[in-house]
């Protein structure tokens, strides 16, 4: 069983990533992988095609969700979030989940 490896979009401040890199967690954000700007169609492809999991605070990647769009898992927070909360929560997935567990799940924080 694989861990769960996180893709944070653009709307989710790099301390998030910073917060679980320290705890070990392999993490990659949507400028290290050279997406700045690219749609949210784009952003899951590529996310699903490395089977990471979406960290977003954006409700248009929800939607996508809900029209089928295949993902390798999608975490949504709400803006308000703060970010030791994100962390973990976000801790928590990967400490309980396996990667193949949780393609095509969306968890809410």
């Amino acid at each position: 069983m694989a861990d769960v490896r996180y893709y944070t979009d653009e709307h989710v401040v790099k301390a998030v990533a910073i917060g679980l890199r320290l705890r070990g967690v392999d993490v990659l954000t949507v400028p290290e992988a050279g997406l700045l700007g690219a749609s949210d169609e784009e952003q899951l492809a590529f996310a699903f095609s490395e089977v990471r999991v979406i960290v977003t605070q954006d409700v248009d990647f929800l939607r996508l969700a809900a029209l089928g769009m295949p993902h390798a898992g999608l975490v949504y927070a709400p803006q308000t979030t703060s970010v030791g909360q994100l962390v973990r929560t976000l801790m928590s997935i990967h400490s309980v989940m396996a990667a193949e567990d949780m393609v095509g799940v969306l968890e809410f924080i």
